[in-house]
């Protein structure tokens, strides 16, 4: 199953689940994957695709550690999710 499908399939599943903000994540990660494909009027493949959530990752680090500099936990709390659950669809880092 590529990449894409596997993020289609768990939209399907939070939004059978009601998990309301799970469904926000892979929406927006959708939405990005979409966006460049149109942008690009292209198919993107398997590599691309974790071009962009790599990209999805870097910013949410960044957010997280203003965030935490800021002292705000809350918003802190919710980069942190997001960000655990883009990490969950791209590869083990090489040790």
């Amino acid at each position: 199953m590529s990449l894409k499908a596997r993020i289609q399939e768990d939209v399907k599943n939070a939004m059978r689940a009601k998990e309301r903000e799970k469904l926000a994540v892979l929406l927006f990660v959708t939405v990005g994957i979409k966006q460049k494909e149109v942008d690009d009027r292209i198919d993107l493949d398997e590599s691309q695709v974790l071009t962009i959530l790599d990209k999805m990752v870097k910013q949410r680090r960044e957010s997280l550690d203003q965030f935490q500099k800021a002292g705000r936990d809350d918003l802190a709390k919710q980069e942190v999710f997001e960000l655990e659950l883009i990490q969950g669809y791209l590869p083990e880092p090489l040790g």
